[in-house]
């Protein structure tokens, strides 16, 4: 039997060589999908993260979310890898900017708030997915259960169930004469019928008269608040949602001009110089997320990790907008208050 020799032998015919050749391609063959497999196992861990609304760099939310990958050990370019897309606010293009990221075979994709959330959810059944600031993960949809999310996603919501009627009930507190109360709200977001119900199902308790007022994008502020003073608004409720955030320094300034009181999403709309705002933490909301990503590259299910509901809200008070509005805030928000601001 001929053998084929690679080095120092001169070959006995052709059709040893021939043979020797079609080895020594099929070894090249099968080496090269091992070596790139073997190079790929060797990279640091992908994690994708899709926002709904700021650019990443602009949002509260991303900075934060490095900041709790950090505190864990991760850093990005030695034992992480980042990609971040946003669709500011143009919600049609989230569904592809998730299969986008999806293309990149990250080992978990970060969904932040509803709208990037519910599009994670058509892009992959498979990679783990962790929802954060959604506001309602089982009225959207996202899972049936949060003791045990089925599919492939967890997470941590922005919204506990009474958390509607408790921002309701403290507005009326320091403005106690209300009686009709301006809503507004990003309509494009699936969180505004959410609120939408919870509040409704509140206004007779508190004997208010809700008026919502839904926008499209930033550039609907002013008319919705012009909306509002028209229809003899006393006070205003701004919802919690990623748009409301971004844009707190123009509502906060448009919400002045009318000299009415209102109750915000964010401490940051109050530390801008709004009146009282009830509250998770943005912060806190996105370390915690990190904290679950953490979990998932270890190994755990996403099956496993119950979805969070948020447990600590902040009551912030801005007193010098109080007395520029001639309210007298009560004792007893004064005492419950985790933030005064002079």
């Amino acid at each position: 039997m001929s053998k084929c020799l690679c080095v120092g032998t001169r070959w006995a015919n052709a059709g040893v060589a021939y043979r020797c050749a079609v080895i020594g391609l099929l070894a090249i063959a099968v080496l090269l999908p091992l070596a790139a497999d073997a190079q790929r196992s060797g990279l640091p861990p992908r994690i994708a993260f899709l926002s709904s609304d700021a650019a990443c760099a602009a949002t509260a939310g991303y900075p934060a979310f490095l900041e709790g990958l950090r505190a864990l050990g991760y850093r990005e370019g030695e034992n992480v890898s980042l990609e971040c897309r946003s669709a500011e606010g143009k919600y049609e293009r989230l569904d592809g900017l998730a299969a986008e990221l999806i293309k990149r075979e990250p080992a978990v994709l970060v969904a932040a708030a509803a709208p990037a959330s519910l599009a994670s959810k058509r892009a992959t059944r498979t990679i783990p997915i962790v929802s954060v600031y959604a506001a309602d993960p089982l009225g959207l949809g996202l899972v049936s259960s949060l003791a045990r999310p089925d599919g492939n996603i967890t997470g941590v919501s922005a919204l506990a169930a009474d958390y509607a009627a408790k921002s309701l009930q403290i507005l009326k507190e320091l403005a106690p004469r209300t009686t009709r109360v301006g809503v507004l709200g990003h309509k494009a977001n699936p969180t505004y019928a959410i609120y939408q119900r919870e509040l409704e199902a509140t206004e007779r308790t508190l004997a208010l008269t809700l008026d919502f007022v839904g926008i499209e994008s930033s550039a609907d502020i002013e008319p919705a608040l012009a909306t509002m003073a028209r229809r003899k608004a006393e006070a205003i409720l701004v919802m919690h949602q990623p748009l409301m955030f971004e844009q707190r320094q123009n509502i906060v300034a448009g919400v002045a001009r009318l000299r009415l009181p209102a109750m915000y999403g964010s401490r940051e709309a109050v530390e801008a110089g709004g009146l009282v705002s009830y509250a998770v933490s943005v912060g806190h909301t996105f370390r915690r997320a990190a904290f679950l990503v953490d979990k998932l590259l270890h190994g755990t299910k996403t099956t496993d990790i119950p979805f969070e509901q948020p447990t600590n809200f902040e009551l912030a008070l801005n007193l010098k907008a109080a007395e520029a509005l001639g309210l007298k805030v009560p004792t007893s928000l004064r005492v419950r208050a985790d933030a005064l601001i002079e």
